[in-house]
Protein backbone atom coordinates (compact mmCIF):
# COMPACT_ATOMS: atom_id res chain seq x y z
CA UNK A 1 0.00 0.00 0.00
CA UNK A 2 1.55 3.47 -1.14
CA UNK A 3 0.31 6.58 0.82
CA UNK A 4 -0.80 9.42 -1.81
CA UNK A 5 1.91 12.20 -2.47
CA UNK A 6 1.84 14.92 0.44
CA UNK A 7 0.43 18.20 -0.48
CA UNK A 8 2.59 21.04 -1.14
CA UNK A 9 2.36 23.68 1.78
CA UNK A 10 0.06 26.54 0.45
CA UNK A 11 1.14 29.67 -1.86
CA UNK A 12 -1.54 30.96 -3.28
CA UNK A 13 -1.76 33.80 -5.94
CA UNK A 14 -2.31 36.28 -3.29
CA UNK A 15 1.23 35.05 -2.34
CA UNK A 16 2.77 36.52 -5.05
CA UNK A 17 4.10 39.88 -6.22
CA UNK A 18 2.81 40.28 -10.21
CA UNK A 19 2.60 44.16 -11.03
CA UNK A 20 5.55 46.28 -12.04
CA UNK A 21 4.08 49.06 -9.06
CA UNK A 22 4.66 46.32 -6.72
CA UNK A 23 8.05 45.23 -7.91
CA UNK A 24 9.37 49.01 -7.48
CA UNK A 25 7.63 49.94 -4.26
CA UNK A 26 10.37 46.70 -2.76
CA UNK A 27 12.93 48.43 -4.88
CA UNK A 28 12.49 51.96 -3.14
CA UNK A 29 11.49 50.89 0.70
CA UNK A 30 12.75 47.29 0.88
CA UNK A 31 16.43 46.47 2.43
CA UNK A 32 18.94 44.37 -0.31
CA UNK A 33 20.55 41.60 0.75
CA UNK A 34 23.47 39.83 -1.70
CA UNK A 35 24.91 36.22 -1.93
CA UNK A 36 27.14 35.31 -5.07
CA UNK A 37 24.60 35.28 -7.44
CA UNK A 38 21.04 36.01 -5.76
CA UNK A 39 19.61 39.16 -4.64
CA UNK A 40 16.37 39.76 -2.47
CA UNK A 41 14.98 43.10 -1.76
CA UNK A 42 13.33 42.74 1.15
CA UNK A 43 10.36 45.19 2.48
CA UNK A 44 9.06 44.19 5.84
CA UNK A 45 6.25 45.99 7.03
CA UNK A 46 3.63 46.10 10.19
CA UNK A 47 0.96 46.28 8.44
CA UNK A 48 0.72 43.51 5.96
CA UNK A 49 -0.55 40.46 6.49
CA UNK A 50 1.51 37.69 5.20
CA UNK A 51 5.13 37.51 3.10
CA UNK A 52 4.69 37.59 -0.72
CA UNK A 53 7.65 36.99 -3.00
CA UNK A 54 8.06 38.52 -6.64
CA UNK A 55 11.10 36.57 -8.80
CA UNK A 56 12.64 38.24 -11.22
CA UNK A 57 14.99 36.52 -13.71
CA UNK A 58 16.51 37.98 -16.97
CA UNK A 59 17.66 37.06 -20.09
CA UNK A 60 21.12 38.06 -19.31
CA UNK A 61 21.02 34.81 -16.63
CA UNK A 62 20.17 32.29 -18.72
CA UNK A 63 19.24 32.93 -22.63
CA UNK A 64 17.08 29.93 -23.14
CA UNK A 65 13.19 29.72 -20.80
CA UNK A 66 14.01 26.29 -19.62
CA UNK A 67 17.08 27.71 -17.18
CA UNK A 68 15.33 31.02 -16.19
CA UNK A 69 11.59 28.65 -15.33
CA UNK A 70 14.30 26.52 -13.33
CA UNK A 71 15.58 28.89 -11.28
CA UNK A 72 11.61 31.09 -10.61
CA UNK A 73 10.68 27.35 -10.17
CA UNK A 74 13.19 26.43 -6.76
CA UNK A 75 12.66 29.64 -5.43
CA UNK A 76 8.99 29.42 -5.07
CA UNK A 77 9.70 25.93 -4.03
CA UNK A 78 11.83 27.26 -1.18
CA UNK A 79 9.84 30.42 -0.33
CA UNK A 80 6.79 28.23 0.20
CA UNK A 81 8.55 25.91 2.73
CA UNK A 82 9.65 29.47 4.62
CA UNK A 83 6.96 31.40 4.09
CA UNK A 84 5.68 30.87 7.57
CA UNK A 85 8.78 31.80 9.41
CA UNK A 86 9.25 34.99 7.64
CA UNK A 87 8.03 38.35 8.97
CA UNK A 88 4.76 39.45 6.90
CA UNK A 89 5.90 42.00 4.01
CA UNK A 90 7.35 41.86 0.19
CA UNK A 91 10.12 40.21 -1.34
CA UNK A 92 12.01 40.52 -4.63
CA UNK A 93 14.22 37.59 -5.83
CA UNK A 94 16.83 38.78 -8.36
CA UNK A 95 19.01 36.28 -9.63
CA UNK A 96 22.53 36.91 -11.21
CA UNK A 97 24.38 36.11 -14.18
CA UNK A 98 26.06 33.18 -13.34
CA UNK A 99 23.19 31.35 -11.81
CA UNK A 100 21.66 29.25 -13.86
CA UNK A 101 24.91 27.27 -13.82
CA UNK A 102 24.86 26.54 -10.49
CA UNK A 103 23.18 22.67 -8.89
CA UNK A 104 20.04 23.19 -7.56
CA UNK A 105 21.37 22.64 -3.96
CA UNK A 106 23.64 25.66 -4.48
CA UNK A 107 20.60 28.10 -5.43
CA UNK A 108 18.81 26.44 -2.72
CA UNK A 109 21.37 26.91 -0.19
CA UNK A 110 22.28 30.76 -1.16
CA UNK A 111 18.60 31.66 -0.89
CA UNK A 112 17.82 30.23 2.33
CA UNK A 113 20.60 32.07 3.83
CA UNK A 114 19.38 35.19 2.08
CA UNK A 115 16.26 34.37 3.68
CA UNK A 116 17.43 33.93 7.00
CA UNK A 117 19.25 37.21 7.42
CA UNK A 118 15.67 38.65 6.44
CA UNK A 119 13.83 36.86 9.51
CA UNK A 120 16.16 39.72 11.62
CA UNK A 121 14.98 42.93 9.58
CA UNK A 122 12.83 45.01 12.02
CA UNK A 123 9.27 45.83 10.61
CA UNK A 124 9.47 49.61 8.50
CA UNK A 125 7.45 51.95 10.56
CA UNK A 126 4.18 53.00 8.89
CA UNK A 127 4.91 57.08 7.09
CA UNK A 128 3.39 59.67 8.34
CA UNK A 129 3.29 58.84 12.34
CA UNK A 130 5.95 59.19 14.78
CA UNK A 131 6.40 57.67 17.97
CA UNK A 132 4.80 58.41 20.87
CA UNK A 133 7.12 60.08 23.64
CA UNK A 134 6.35 60.14 27.15
CA UNK A 135 3.99 62.63 28.58
CA UNK A 136 2.70 63.00 24.80
CA UNK A 137 -0.85 62.89 25.89
CA UNK A 138 -0.90 65.70 28.63
CA UNK A 139 -0.86 69.04 27.67
CA UNK A 140 1.22 71.85 29.48
CA UNK A 141 -0.59 73.75 32.25
CA UNK A 142 -1.18 77.46 30.78
CA UNK A 143 -0.29 80.57 33.08
CA UNK A 144 -3.74 82.16 33.14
Amino acid sequence: MTLPPAAPSPFPPSARLRASAEFQAVFKAGRKLSSSHLKLHAHVRAEATAPRLGVAVSKKVDKRAVGRNRIKRLAREVFRDQRAALPAGDYVLIAQPGAAKLESGELRTQFLQLLERARSLKPAATPGTMPASPGACERPASDS
